[in-house]
């Protein structure tokens, strides 16, 4: 009986002395000898042994033989694969759970509507997701496109405003056509109205060429069809389209970015140029929405000629050049009213 108790009593210290080692290399972050961070790929079909091994070469966790005992006891929570990043000190029990969870590294990358591809491509360079070059390589590639604009110089106009989250092993041919692919579920949730104003027969790249002018012109949603309206109007009565964003684009085609575009701009030489060209220019000049898409596929049906933006991020429509010269007089007026306040309030400021 003696025997039996010390038989008893050494097991309960020897389930202490294990528990207790295996609370140590569980529970205490661990990070090895490494400071930087430390991005980990766990391929399908990797075991949960694999799985530690993996992670205690790259000092993520103390010792595998604790996490795998710890993950075989969560038998009924896969490990997902995919790569993940530890860039900081973290226990063996957080580096278990946010694998079981999936939560892989992925750069979130946010294009605007309006954007263009070189905009695109700068911010995928500043995420880290791709260099701008591979990016504006991929897409000159236009055989994802043929289909829908046969002919076309480049995917600019097709690459979907959106949120997007890409791993690092994404490439910009794979970038490139996941933007089209969004294009192409929007497009095709587009119902073209029956009896719209558009013209019969406009190609693709026409409808994205205007929708990509209302794009750049207003921010505002609402007001999109009505500036669609009055660039159809022009094209009816073959008015050049004098377009400032279509100058923009020109200029950015030869590496030069005009924030304000000048008298001296409305010169440049190029097809995209509005102001020298009547007509569409000869494609998209960036990347429009969904309400943009719509608004060039039913422009409001108006006799608004000409329009000129005001002073709070919209326009004044007008019909006639007269009424427009006035409107253009009277965002005169309210811009140096807005400077005269600007300049007044600084002047306090000071005082």
């Amino acid at each position: 009986m003696r025997r039996l108790g010390l038989l008893a009593l050494l097991a309960i210290a020897a389930l202490g002395a294990g528990a207790s080692w295996l609370e140590i290399q569980l529970g205490r972050p661990y990070r090895g000898h490494r400071a930087e961070k430390v991005f980990v790929d766990i391929p399908h079909g990797t075991s949960r042994w694999q799985t530690a091994v993996i992670l205690k070469r790259n000092d993520v966790i103390r010792n595998p033989v604790a996490f795998t005992l710890m993950s075989e006891w969560h038998f009924h929570r896969p490990l997902q694969a995919g790569e993940y990043l530890f860039d900081r000190p973290v226990n063996s029990r957080e580096v278990f759970w946010k694998i079981a969870h999936g939560q892989i590294f992925v750069h979130t990358i946010v294009v605007p509507e309006g954007f263009t591809m070189y905009e695109i491509a700068t911010e995928l360079e500043q995420k880290g997701v791709c260099s701008r070059e591979d990016f504006l390589a991929a897409a000159h590639d236009t055989s994802l496109i043929s289909d829908l604009a046969p002919g076309a110089p480049s995917l600019e106009g097709f690459l979907f405003p959106s949120t997007y989250y890409f791993t690092r092993h994404t490439t910009c041919e794979q970038v490139a056509k996941r933007m089209v692919q969004n294009f192409r579920v929007v497009w095709g949730a587009i119902d073209p109205p029956s009896a719209a104003p558009a013209p019969d027969g406009w190609t693709a790249v026409q409808t994205v060429t205007l929708a990509s002018l209302v794009e750049r012109e207003t921010p505002d949603a609402e007001e999109r069809p009505l500036v669609a309206g009055v660039f159809y109007n022009r094209l009816q009565h073959d008015y050049p389209l004098q377009c400032d964003p279509t100058v923009q684009y020109a200029a950015a085609l030869e590496g030069r970015t005009i924030k304000d575009v000048r008298p001296n701009d409305l010169r440049i030489d190029s097809p995209y140029n509005t102001y020298l060209h009547r007509g569409l220019p000869p494609g998209p000049i960036a990347n429009p929405g969904e309400a943009s898409l719509r608004a060039a596929l039913e422009p409001a049906q108006t006799d608004y000629m000409f329009f000129v933006a005001n002073d709070e991020g919209g326009h004044f429509f007008s019909r006639t050049l007269a009424e427009h010269n006035r409107n253009v007089a009277r965002l005169r007026r309210l811009l140096a009213s807005d400077a005269a306040s600007s300049d007044g309030a600084s002047k306090k400021t000071k005082q």
